[in-house]
């Protein structure tokens, strides 16, 4: 009863807009005091410094700073411009264009919202000019830029392979194909609503085009290969290969295209710093989260609770998607992860999912999150950009969340869909 009271007690403070990582350290204290007295204090204090110094957290400040370094060095706008080539012909080809581009940038950054921010910021206003209405160019950059964090590199791959220490690489090689099938969807998606409104093409296809911008993005095309050539080929962990994408998108964008100053680069540098205390404050905070759950044995108890009820995978399954959804709706990403995986993970174990392959289906359930109000951080950040009202673009964005749900669907009940690669590969 404590840990229930304690956990309706972080919604409430959650609620009042209590900033999250203040109120699961505020919780956490009064568990940790609960369940071992004032001493216990000195262990959560501890658990504080342990819980920031993992060395596989390490990767998502670089990554993050990767995706900074991108936008400022000008590597995002040749693959727009390369992808606006190669597929803009089509009838409605630039929603395409913005989901395709959001798949190469999310294989160097992992964040739906530095791909959301970096990516929309020249797609909405140019497909807003092309004739696309605001809401629909809004839900196609922010649904595309969640879909992205299944493709590897993925900042939540990283934060659960962590918290459940599980193979951070395995993890990624899960996500490609439930990334590729979503990418490749959601493009034909645009493409019925491009027929169906009659939405405009760009320019004629032209082979001299798409060869110019090709040759402009051909080194800003290397680093996804460089990057996850060097994860998955095992030359580099997952941690150096973020240091790695760092240090590629440097290169590119200082010394190839000539574009990251002084001023640039310390811009990039605040943004990877703002983004990176956020999250490592809330994996700080959860530690001490973590050691009270641990003490009280509170997520075992939620496995036998849950086993009692049914052992069918199935269910079980379902039971967890349904729990997913809703804190998705109500947490942001790293704040869900943090808070469900300690709790959730044993029964995972005990009624036999791959870990693997509830890491794909805890991810894709983030993603649906920040599709779905009242938090909904990536949709927010699409609607400033387009000047769109958050419900009216929600409505609009239907179509796309029931793509994502879809998708998770396939990979909670198809196992072979996240885990094919990674038997293939590793097992």
């Amino acid at each position: 009863m404590i840990t229930i009271g304690i956990l309706v007690l972080l919604l409430l403070l959650i609620a009042i807009n209590l900033p999250i990582a203040v109120a699961i350290l505020a919780v956490a204290l009064v568990g940790v005091v609960i369940s071992k007295g004032v001493p216990g204090l000195y262990d959560a204090a501890l658990s504080v410094f342990d819980g920031a110094t993992s060395f596989p957290l390490i990767a998502i400040p670089l990554f993050i700073l990767a995706g900074a370094l991108m936008n400022t060095g000008g590597i995002s706008r040749r693959l727009i411009d390369f992808t606006s080539a190669l597929i803009g012909f089509v009838r409605g080809g630039l929603s395409m264009v913005n989901v395709g581009v959001s798949l190469f940038f999310a294989e160097i950054s992992g964040s739906a919202v530095a791909d959301v921010a970096a990516i929309g910021s020249v797609l909405i206003p140019s497909m807003k000019r092309k004739g696309y209405k605001p809401r629909f160019a809004a839900a196609v950059t922010s649904s595309s830029a969640s879909l992205a964090i299944i493709i590897p590199p993925s900042i939540p791959m990283i934060l659960y392979g962590a918290l459940a220490d599980t193979s951070i690489t395995q993890l990624f090689i899960a996500g490609v194909v439930p990334g590729l099938i979503g990418g490749f969807s959601m493009m034909g998606l645009c493409y019925y609503f491009a027929v169906r409104y009659d939405l405009p093409r760009e320019e004629a296809f032209s082979l001299c085009r798409l060869w110019k911008a090709f040759v402009a993005a051909g080194p800003a095309l290397l680093l996804p290969v460089i990057i996850l050539g060097g994860i998955f080929g095992g030359i580099v962990t997952a941690t150096e290969g973020a240091g790695l994408a760092v240090v590629a998108a440097l290169v590119i964008g200082g010394l190839v295209y000539r574009e990251v100053k002084l001023t640039e680069l310390y811009t990039a540098l605040i943004e990877g710093v703002t983004q990176t205390a956020v999250v490592m404050l809330l994996v700080a905070t959860s530690a001490v989260l973590g050691l009270y759950l641990t003490e009280s044995e509170a997520p075992q108890r939620f496995a036998r609770a849950i086993v009692s009820l049914t052992e069918n995978k199935i269910l079980v399954l379902m039971l967890l998607n349904v729990l997913l959804l809703f804190l998705g709706m109500i947490l942001h990403g790293a704040a869900a992860i943090i808070l469900v995986t300690p709790i959730v993970l044993p029964l995972v174990h005990q009624i036999g999912i791959d870990p693997v392959q509830f890491g794909i289906i805890l991810t894709l359930n983030i993603a649906i999150g920040q599709q779905t109000p009242p938090v909904a951080s990536v949709l927010v950040t699409a609607c400033s950009i387009a000047r769109t009202d958050i419900w009216g673009t929600t409505r609009t964005n239907v179509p796309f969340i029931i793509l994502l749900f879809t998708i998770l669907m396939l990979v909670t009940y198809v196992p072979f869909v996240s885990l094919g690669l990674v038997d293939a590969f590793y097992r």
